[in-house]
């Protein structure tokens, strides 16, 4: 096993922390006599050979002939987890560029396929699984991986093998040169779309859509019964899905393309077993967050779920129509009844059904969510979110998290009257200064009926922990502000950031714009103008004009974010639309293409306040509110905000314009 093993250079070698002198002593450990000491070292052989990919390292190419004799001995312990990371290695090593793949691999590769192949008949099931999916997922062709996989197929009897080894062929046979068995392939695997057994129908089904995409489409009847039938907890124990029942919708899911709701309506129809039922709500909220035709398709049976008897299948389909907001607020009814209920789910925060009811009726600015929303501000445990989160957006997989406190109430400016009390209270009691923070970013967010908050907010000013949130909150909110304006100037002689606040916030409660021009005049001289500071430059309107040299240059800057505040800046402050307007149409052009990053909705925003001069965006925008594609840059419940806000946005541009 360990021939040529201290002939090896390990110390010039590199894995994924560094020299690799310590994989010897990993690769011993991984046959030694202790299993839990064994597969301790496979998981960090693992860590250290793998990590989250990416590259494949020096080491691999060297460690590999180990890894697989590891492999093919039945008493070492570890061997199924060593099995997985060639697999790993494997698929990986045929995703990343050349560049950062290491000149020994193909070579090493080479020489201990066979070995990979004499696996397929192993006496152990998951030995087997494990090679069958190795041989799936490497740049093999299948010219020389298909022979071998057709024989295992025949001498195999163990049924969950037997569906590694299709998805295998499935995926080998697409490999070129494909050899002369390609098409006995196609015709066994669609033979097996006969199968009396519905997992390998499924099978049959991923192994040949490929070739042919409507082909799911086409037999979606007998795709359901399968991943409806309890048969597939079956996949769970292969190798090359490895995931029980919502582990196998989505990855079926991912087989029907566009906007049709046809599958996940059949997942959506009654099951009796409730992760079925919660692995639905999950598809529908993947599909949702990335069409909007099938909201009016799913509406209905997502609504259906809130009675639920299961607390996680209420509080997914609460939250999913928190999601919706707007277009869901006809249900506001069936949700404002699910507010007394307490059940939680079984995660570490422990959300509640009622707490998913609150955000969606927030959602839908529905006014029964305030009596509630005021007892989360004074209880110590709101049951939102702690913080602020954001979850990646561009893959058809929803996350049904609740948003921070905060981020509910600063969508309800309607509500901000009765919501004003408990907040200001809250405001003299938080011994949390990230709540008091945000709880200022929401009355900044309110503006002008904020006001009743003012002279709370004028007593925190005086307090030099926490003055620059309240004195974010009274810029937002004003001039009714103005009786902060002396301790607003006195504390703009600071420096850096907390004086472009303080003079910034004097200039939007009442005060003169010089103490303002001073500090962000500094920071044009000195080089650093983020955006925020352009943003505050904007809010002085003509009286920036003396910057408009330096804002000029800005808007050619390399940075979208300082590009669009910077033209925008130079718009409040000399009307100059020709060098505004150019740098805008720049930030939102591949919006028409469905593409979306978040500095586009100011970019739009702003387009929309330079009137008639912003013509030019229209042409490439028009089409733009009858695409079905939701334009989010986050997932979860910003993937529905944030289509919301920049469509808003590009009607207001389209309406004006137009």
């Amino acid at each position: 096993m360990w021939e040529g093993l201290e002939a090896v250079d390990w110390a010039v070698l590199e894995h994924n922390y560094g020299s690799a002198e310590d994989v010897p002593g990993l690769l011993y450990r991984c046959a030694g006599p202790n299993p839990d000491d064994a597969e301790e070292a496979a998981f960090e052989l693992l860590n250290l050979l793998f990590h989250q990919g990416g590259w494949i390292c020096s080491a691999v190419p060297a460690a590999l002939p180990f890894l697989l004799r590891l492999a093919a001995v039945p008493e070492v312990p570890s061997r199924r987890v060593v099995l997985d990371l060639v697999a790993r290695l494997a698929a990986e090593a045929g995703k990343v560029a050349e560049r950062f793949l290491d000149p020994g691999w193909s070579s090493a590769w080479e020489r201990v396929l066979p070995e990979v192949l004499a696996l397929l008949t192993d006496p152990e099931p998951g030995i087997r699984r494990a090679a069958a999916d190795v041989a799936g997922v490497c740049a093999g062709p299948g010219e020389l991986l298909l022979p071998a996989l057709l024989r295992c197929w025949r001498a195999e009897s163990d049924p969950v093998t037997r569906l590694d080894l299709v998805v295998a062929l499935g995926r080998v046979v697409r490999r070129e040169p494909a050899g002369d068995r390609s098409d006995e392939v196609g015709v066994l695997l669609r033979a097996l779309l006969g199968s009396p057994e519905p997992q390998l129908r499924l099978a049959a089904v991923h192994a040949l859509a490929h070739g042919d995409p409507s082909l799911a489409a086409r037999r979606l009847g007998l795709v359901l019964d399968a991943v409806r039938d309890p048969s597939v907890e079956s996949w769970q124990h292969t190798s090359s899905v490895e995931s029980g029942v919502r582990g196998v919708q989505h990855w079926t899911a991912a087989l029907f393309t566009g906007a049709s709701p046809d599958f996940v309506l059949g997942l959506l129809a009654d099951h009796p077993d409730e992760e079925q039922r919660i692995g639905a709500l999950a598809q529908a909220g993947g599909l949702l967050s990335q069409w909007r035709s099938p909201a009016d398709a799913l509406l209905p049976t997502v609504v259906a779920r809130l009675d639920d008897p299961v607390a996680e299948v209420r509080y997914r389909a609460a939250e999913l129509l928190a999601c919706l907001g707007p277009s869901a607020a006809a249900h506001a009814d069936a949700v404002a009844g699910l507010l007394g209920d307490t059940a939680a789910r079984a995660t570490r925060r422990g959300e509640t059904v009622a707490e998913a009811a609150l955000w969606a009726l927030a959602r839908m600015n529905d006014p029964r969510c305030v009596p509630g929303l005021t007892e989360r501000m004074a209880a110590d445990r709101s049951g939102f979110a702690a913080a602020t989160a954001y979850y990646g957006g561009r893959d058809a997989f929803h996350t049904p998290v609740l948003p921070a406190l905060h981020e509910v109430l600063v969508r309800l400016p309607d509500h901000a009257e009765p919501l004003l009390p408990a907040i200001r209270d809250r405001l003299g009691t938080a011994t949390d200064v990230r709540l008091f923070n945000h709880l200022c970013e929401v009355l900044a967010a309110w503006g002008p009926a904020a006001k009743a908050a003012v002279p709370q907010l004028l007593d925190l000013l005086k307090d030099d922990q926490r003055w620059t949130s309240a004195a974010t909150a009274l810029a937002g909110i004003g001039v009714a502000g103005n009786g902060g304006r002396e301790l607003l100037l006195a504390r703009s002689t600071a420096q850096g950031a907390d004086a472009e606040l303080a003079a910034w916030a004097y200039w939007r409660v009442g005060g003169e714009p010089g103490p303002a021009l001073k500090v962000l005049g500094h920071a044009v001289t000195e080089g650093r103008f983020p955006h925020p500071a352009l943003r505050k430059l904007a809010d002085l309107g003509p009286h920036a004009a003396g910057f408009a040299d330096q804002l000029r240059t800005l808007t050619r800057a390399s940075d979208d974010w300082t590009r669009v505040e910077a033209a925008h800046a130079l718009w409040t402050a000399t009307g100059d639309t020709e060098g505004a307007v150019p740098a805008l149409l720049e930030v939102v052009k591949d919006l028409a293409d469905g593409t979306y990053l978040p500095v586009m909705l100011p970019a739009v925003r702003y387009l929309t306040r330079m009137g008639h001069a912003a013509r030019p965006a229209v042409r490439p925008l028009r089409d733009l509110p009858a695409s079905d594609r939701r334009l989010h840059y986050f997932g979860g419940w910003r993937a529905f905000a944030e289509d919301e806000s920049i469509r808003s946005a590009v009607d207001d541009l389209l309406t004006l314009t137009g």
